[in-house]
């Protein structure tokens, strides 16, 4: 396994993370494989474990906190999030101060933790002041529950570089970290946000980085969704919508390539995220031991200059620029 600093930070992660968004615990079968995934990872070198309080209604939380807790302090790094809600009432949701103090505290009980390493905004929250959020995880840095903070979803590249103004402002701890979705087949992060990260020293820990599954080749054209895989279960479709002709073309062509490299598109997908140095980790997910021995095949692949010209061939993707006259 490979480590990379998050950022201009001293923290070192694990090329390949492990997340818990689709980590299933609804009965005693599958949570006896969730424990077995974790703690293999945690033997084959993965430091890096990336968890929130809404997954699972915080026993994501209270599950991996059971688990880690059979292992030095100082030999992981754990992440976790705030923003969804935790209950009916007016505060129990967002990044008010109010909220989010509390919600750390529950974070660490779940956890059965003295602080996590790295604290993310799930969402952005437009009916805070930015001020008031950036404030208060800084105050938690001061404290020592967190040691480090980041944002994830919906934080453009503006409201990074506003935030970016608030913290010089005020003079608090740092951001160090993004997490955004990246994936081969969507790359909004290319088009401003992966240079704000590298301007003010921020590292990206991509979460989704097989396309929900469509980069493991496991979907084909004119065939059945494979018995049990998200496009046949997942409640707001987030897969079936990038199951399209064109992106199973793509998905084909990105198979030989893989094979000529003596390895398989899912490698290939992850091995290509990190092929940029700003990306720190990647945020990956497991349902069989398999799986995860084949995603920590990413770490140290290092794809030849000529693959990558080809595989931007087969994306096609463009950078928004704009050009006038």
């Amino acid at each position: 396994m490979k480590y990379r600093s998050v950022g201009k930070s001293g923290l070192k992660v694990s090329e390949i993370a492990l997340g818990s968004w689709m980590t299933d615990l609804r009965g005693t079968e599958q949570a006896a494989v969730a424990e077995q995934i974790v703690r293999l990872a945690y033997e084959k070198g993965v430091n890096f474990f990336d968890c929130a309080d809404a997954y699972s209604g915080g026993e994501a939380e209270r599950f991996l906190g059971r688990i880690l807790k059979d292992y030095p302090r100082s030999s992981y790094v754990v992440s976790s999030k705030v923003f969804f809600p935790t209950g009916r009432g007016a505060n129990e949701w967002g990044l008010s101060r109010k909220h989010i103090v509390e919600n750390i505290d529950r974070t660490l009980k779940n956890m059965q933790m003295d602080y996590v390493d790295m604290y993310f905004c799930h969402r952005f929250d437009p009916t805070t002041p930015m001020e008031e959020t950036l404030r208060t995880l800084s105050d938690l840095v001061t404290q020592g529950k967190i040691l480090y903070y980041g944002v994830s979803e919906e934080w453009s590249a503006a409201r990074l570089v506003e935030a970016q103004q608030i913290i010089k402002e005020y003079h608090l701890h740092p951001m160090t970290v993004v997490q955004p979705q990246y994936h081969m087949m969507d790359r909004y992060i290319e088009h401003e946000i992966m240079e704000v990260c590298e301007k003010y020293g921020m590292g990206i820990t991509p979460f989704s980085p097989l396309a929900q599954g469509l980069l493991t080749g496991k979907y084909r054209k004119g065939q059945p969704y494979p018995e049990g895989s998200r496009a046949t279960h997942q409640a707001d479709k987030q897969v079936n919508q990038l199951l399209t002709e064109e992106n199973l073309d793509k998905v084909e062509q990105l198979e030989q390539l893989a094979a000529e490299l003596g390895t398989n598109v899912t490698v290939l997908a992850l091995a290509w995220l990190l092929r940029k140095q700003v990306v720190s980790s990647v945020i990956t997910g497991a349902s069989k031991a398999e799986q995860l021995e084949n995603n920590l095949a990413a770490s140290g692949l290092v794809i030849p200059q000529d693959m990558l010209k080809r595989i931007e061939e087969i994306l096609g993707f463009q950078r928004f620029e704009r050009h006038v006259g």
